[in-house]
């Protein structure tokens, strides 16, 4: 079977390669290296330098290597980003989408599996933790263009038969990470005590704790990637942990966990605190009975387990010892 993972250079992205070149398959990767790095790509992954706009492109690719599944992580994932450059998120999020999707209808690709937010789509949502039923209220650019991009992936089965599947995931972290924008907090606030700079937390000022979100390791999100290919036709899901972390909740286990690795000034431990950013929303915690009960998946890494494996990478790749 051959795969291709769009954005399969990234973060997430790369782990997904990783686990499916570990089950045997056949990957390619696709990926424009705007966030992902070269030494992210599995060596024995095929690689391409192109832009998910560039449909010209990805025709010659979809036509000489013929794929069976389509794993779309390619994407503008920054909230922040996103509320200042909206229609630069949409040309990625959506337009690449569409090319994607009509090159999979155009080809025959066997499914589609698509990486959403469940961190963002449901906006400030009054079931919680919330279920896969409930009603998207978006409140930002990046996550109105993850719900457009859903409707799309019905169309598209409607249309051609194209089968699929949606994650929406919780705010994933681990080794990889880039710090950047509130998807990469985990490796913002490592990154910044390693420096001896302060970290920052962003609140609303009547929740000076920070945002509720649902954090998950990245391994654990690998595994729902491979089980999407077989299980879980024309479905959503959410991938999360159901536990709600407040932001100084999760700066303070990243704060002791890296004292017990490393030497951290003492005079850190006190973050800077500043109010919330356009976007942000004050708690998202994900519902995942429905990934139990039909991708036969779960979580099975802890916060604590996850910081510390991460935490142990970081430390690692600020002394290049990894990359």
């Amino acid at each position: 079977m051959k795969i291709l993972v769009t954005g399969g250079a990234g973060f997430i992205g790369s782990h997904v390669v990783d686990g499916y070149i570990k089950k045997g398959y056949e990957v390619v990767v696709v990926d424009n290296l705007s966030s992902g790095k070269w030494e992210n790509i599995n060596k024995k992954a095929k690689f391409y330098l192109i832009d998910i706009r560039n449909v010209s492109e990805l025709n010659k690719i979809f036509e000489r290597e013929k794929f069976d599944i389509v794993n779309h992580h390619a994407a503008q994932i920054s909230v922040p980003y996103s509320v200042l450059n909206p229609v630069e998120d949409a040309e990625i999020n959506v337009c690449g989408l569409i090319n994607i999707l009509e090159l999979s209808a155009k080809y025959k690709v066997k499914k589609v599996i698509f990486i959403s937010s469940g961190g963002a789509i449901y906006g400030e949502a009054e079931e919680y933790p919330t279920t896969e039923n409930y009603p998207p209220k978006p409140l930002s650019p990046y996550a109105i263009t993850k719900f457009i991009s859903e409707k799309y992936l019905y169309y598209y089965n409607y249309q051609y038969g194209l089968d699929y599947t949606i994650l929406r995931y919780a705010n994933v972290y681990g080794p990889r990470q880039i710090p950047h924008g509130e998807a990469g907090v985990v490796s913002i606030f490592m990154t910044k005590l390693l420096k001896g700079e302060k970290c920052t937390i962003f609140a609303f000022k009547d929740e000076p704790e920070g945002m509720k979100r649902d954090y998950v390791y990245v391994q654990d999100v690998v595994k729902a990637n491979v089980n999407a290919i077989n299980k879980g036709s024309k479905e959503i899901f959410n991938i999360g942990t159901g536990i709600p972390t407040s932001t100084e909740e999760l700066y303070f286990k990243i704060f002791e966990t890296m004292k017990g690795i490393c030497k951290i000034s003492e005079s850190l431990k006190k973050p800077v605190k500043d109010r919330e950013r356009p976007g942000d929303i004050r708690r998202s915690c994900l519902n995942i009975d429905k990934a139990k009960h039909i991708l036969k998946w779960k979580p099975e890494y802890s916060l604590d387990e996850g910081i510390k494996k991460t935490a142990q990478w970081q430390l690692k790749y600020f002394k290049g010892e990894e990359k």
